[in-house]
């Protein structure tokens, strides 16, 4: 039986965050935007049509989660989810907010500059700050 493994660039995108029942979640390493990533644990999933429906529902339900908990966070203009996959075959999902405001608006962040990493101290902060904006969900 193979186990999970996340992806390398996913890896080095993402600060981790927690393992809900079904997704590692992660913070994209980018201080321009509250960017989510979920990433199901689940060997060889690609698409999301590659989940069993429980699985499909679980992956919902903890989409949910993670907008909800943006939303409650951040207060964002608006929400973008979606799992493009074009460079990291790897299941994910982008839980991403957006304001009317932000660098790339209204285009795909995607592409529109370089991400602004995080300094160590800054990334613990966000960390700390998202686990307790994601505490009441997925636990």
């Amino acid at each position: 039986m193979t186990t999970f493994a996340l992806h390398a660039q996913l890896a080095a995108d993402g600060l981790f965050l927690a393992d809900w029942p079904l997704s590692r979640l992660l913070r994209m390493n980018d201080a321009a935007y509250p960017w989510l990533i979920l990433v199901p644990r689940l060997t060889d999933a690609r698409e999301i049509v590659d989940l069993s429906a429980a699985d499909r529902v679980r992956l919902m339900d903890e989409i949910a989660w993670a907008s909800q908990a943006l939303k409650d966070q951040q207060r964002p203009d608006k929400i973008n989810v979606g799992a493009l996959g074009n460079v990291v075959p790897q299941l994910h999902i982008h839980v991403l907010g957006r304001f009317k405001d932000d660098p790339a608006w209204p285009k795909p962040v995607w592409g529109h500059a370089a991400p602004i990493r995080f300094e160590a101290a800054d990334a613990a902060r966000e960390i700390e700050t998202w686990r307790t904006a994601l505490s009441p969900y997925g636990a």
